[in-house]
């Protein structure tokens, strides 16, 4: 198979012909139509995941079509329309049988703990526990933006948020994530206020359900400009990025008793950002983690999808292909495309 690969971190990957991968058992093999590429891909590249082994094929938000299942597996069969949660469980362990695949403790993730989905195919184990069945009607590039971006969004927002209809959510990062967080707390009714330094990535929010807008580079302090704008306060924040920044001005920009919710990712040197730990206190504040998304959720989305409420495919920026992917990794921590890029060719 042709996949993106690297030996080093940091160091330009390549487009390599690697051995086909086989289904372990109660795994499959599933034949990538389409992959995005995400920042956290980028993380991993540069060596701040401690989960990668080298050599390495990157890539953890997927759809494609089940090509060969290994002994045991009951519910999936080759040719089914599949995607998977980019944090996936054994399924045997006190969090999986609880429901709470997305925190197992013997979690792996396809691009970080294996092999990944920068390929023409790629091995899932575990498959009953974490496929999820396509619709016919989701196609595949709008299912693979789901896998890491719009489902985690979906977690954060709906279930550790709890976002209510009539709330104020301030959602600080325009990325992937951001704009998936957006459109979702606007379906539910809450007024989402974007915050970020890129006109056209604000010009979009708004299109897509920000009722404000706030540019990150324009204003002295962000978290009293979410204040004034709010009328006190967010009931919800979201750091979508994840810098010391924007985690620092979420939590800042909340009422009393607000809640706030990390989503983009802390490491390398921002593992450990300041917080206003007086003001955490002093107002009852709530800070949750948001961390992907279990297969069983994905009913809740996709009913949502079905109706026309949610429109995913809306946040689709770019097509490209496997050797296209290469220098857009390279260049994700300062990418300024509006939306989530997806590779969706894999042939030379």
């Amino acid at each position: 198979m042709r996949a993106m690969y690297y030996e080093a971190f940091g160091a330009r990957p390549e487009i390599r012909t690697l051995p086909d991968p086989t289904p372990a058992v109660g795994g499959v093999v599933i034949e990538v139509e389409a992959t995005g590429l995400c920042r956290s891909d980028w993380h991993g590249w540069m060596g701040h995941d401690p989960d990668i082994r080298l050599p390495h094929v990157p890539g953890h938000e997927l759809a494609g079509r089940v090509v060969a299942t290994g002994k045991g597996v009951q519910h999936f069969r080759s040719g089914d329309r599949v995607t998977v949660p980019f944090v996936s469980g054994c399924g045997h362990c006190g969090e999986c049988r609880s429901g709470n695949q997305q925190v197992c403790e013997a979690q792996f993730q396809p691009g970080f703990t294996h092999w990944g989905s920068f390929a023409e195919y790629v091995a899932i184990d575990h498959a009953d526990h974490n496929l999820v069945h396509l619709p016919e009607s989701v196609g595949f590039d709008t299912a693979a933006s789901l896998g890491c971006r719009f489902a985690t969004a979906f977690r954060a927002v709906v279930d550790q948020a709890k976002v209510r209809g009539g709330e104020w959510v301030a959602v600080h990062g325009c990325g992937g994530v951001g704009l998936s967080a957006i459109m979702i707390a606007a379906a539910l009714g809450a007024n989402p206020v974007a915050i970020d330094i890129a006109a056209d990535k604000l010009a979009f929010a708004r299109s897509i359900g920000a009722v404000a807008a706030i540019d990150a580079n324009g204003v002295a302090d962000v978290a009293e400009a979410v204040r004034e704008i709010t009328g006190g306060g967010a009931h919800v924040s979201i750091d979508a990025l994840g810098s010391p920044a924007t985690c620092f001005n979420s939590i800042g920009n909340l009422r009393r008793r607000g809640r706030h919710v990390q989503v983009g990712l802390m490491l390398g040197d921002h593992a450990t950002p300041q917080i206003p730990m007086a003001r955490v206190i002093g107002h009852e504040l709530e800070i949750y983690g948001s961390h992907g998304m279990q297969a069983w959720r994905y009913d809740a989305m996709l009913s949502m999808m079905a109706s026309g409420t949610l429109r995913p495919e809306r946040l689709i920026g770019r097509h490209i292909g496997l050797d296209e992917a290469i220098p857009a990794l390279m260049a994700m921590d300062r990418a300024t495309d509006i939306g989530i890029g997806v590779i969706t060719r894999f042939s030379a």
